[in-house]
């Protein structure tokens, strides 16, 4: 029944509407783009060797783009069918400090507060208030939800309402998008178990990801990538 159900949902998520830019305060849907457009240098890398290798097993993938402050939702093909700008941890980094996911939110020091970079294989699931999340880390407690209003001062919603990523930096390591986005694409997302790449922004791409980003494979690729229309 767990195998019906979970095709069903994918079947669902599939056949959703275009591209839409989750922006706070922004259309539901935006007119269609070039990949070219929505993704950095580094994403169009990785996407590409993705594709070429195959390394996503046939699962729809995420890719976070720290630097950038942005996630990229991407049908099993390559197709990308969303796009919105995500809150990340207050602290540069792509390592979670050991053993973080077993301590109170309370004991995290500022400089451990980081988002760590990889490839993961996501999962549904439930914070401590009831809430659906997606874990991306489980280990490290890192998941990806909607974003919460809960402190005013932190500003979080404002903070996905800039232009700029400058101030996209809050969070003790989660990952925080729009709730609109959450809702229509990550978590029906989730129950296949999308594969989340993280592209790092203190190591580089090919320490994290080793042959996935060898730039002798993917420069090709990466051109194809850049013309393709998002659908």
């Amino acid at each position: 029944m767990k195998g019906i159900a979970a095709a069903a949902l994918l079947g669902l998520w599939v056949g959703a509407m275009p591209l839409a830019s989750a922006r706070i305060a922004a259309p539901a849907a935006q007119p269609a783009e070039s990949a070219a457009d929505a993704l950095s240098p580094a994403s169009r890398r990785l996407l590409a060797q993705v594709l070429r290798t195959r390394d996503n097993g046939g699962r729809p993938f995420m890719i976070v783009d720290k630097v950038n402050a942005s996630v990229l939702v991407f049908e099993a093909n390559g197709a990308l069918r969303a796009h919105a700008p995500v809150l990340l941890g207050a602290a540069r980094g792509d390592d979670s400090v050991p053993g973080i996911g077993e301590r109170p939110i309370k004991d995290i020091r500022p400089h451990e507060r980081t988002t760590p970079a990889g490839r993961f294989i996501a999962e549904a699931g439930r914070n401590t208030a009831g809430e659906d999340i997606v874990w991306v880390d489980y280990d490290a407690a890192v998941s990806m939800h909607r974003v919460r209003a809960t402190n005013p001062a932190e500003r979080r919603l404002q903070r996905l309402a800039t232009p700029g990523v400058h101030d996209n930096r809050i969070s003790y390591g989660c990952i925080n998008v729009p709730a609109k986005f959450f809702d229509r694409y990550v978590g029906p997302l989730a129950v296949v178990g999308p594969v989340v790449y993280v592209l790092p922004e203190v190591r580089s791409p090919s320490e994290v990801f080793g042959a996935r980003l060898d730039p002798a494979h993917t420069d090709q690729a990466a051109a194809t990538a850049a013309r393709s229309p998002l659908r």
